[in-house]
């Protein structure tokens, strides 16, 4: 959030938001599904509802609040060690994060670890 904005629903009032969500919709044109990709986006203090419109399975700071670095790590790592047939819900991982449901959440996503046995 810029210091002089005071509406949390404009765009331009947040410093790096419109730049996420320009990037999700991108994205969203080569990956329409997050079955083949899971976005997460944002960052401190970030427009949440515009990200996850865009297209985002996840983005941080919906309390517009500041969010711990290691915060898109857990979502990352937690996406990637879940397996392919299990959902992984926002409440799921704000349970493994400092700020909780405050820092990050989003509409969820599919595990997208898999086994390959020889």
């Amino acid at each position: 959030m810029l210091k002089t904005g005071m509406n949390y629903s404009n765009i331009y009032n947040y410093r790096n938001s419109r730049h996420f969500v320009s990037t999700v919709r991108e994205a969203r044109k080569w990956a329409m599904s997050s079955n083949k990709l899971v976005i997460f986006a944002g960052a401190c203090q970030s427009f949440f509802e515009a990200i996850i419109e865009a297209g985002a399975d996840f983005a941080s700071s919906p309390g517009r609040i500041l969010i711990d670095f290691v915060d898109p790590l857990i979502v990352a790592e937690k996406i990637a060690v879940t397996d392919r047939n299990r959902f992984v819900s926002s409440i799921e991982i704000a349970r493994e994060i400092k700020e909780g449901e405050k820092g990050i959440s989003g509409i969820g996503a599919m595990g997208k670890r898999r086994v390959i046995i020889m």
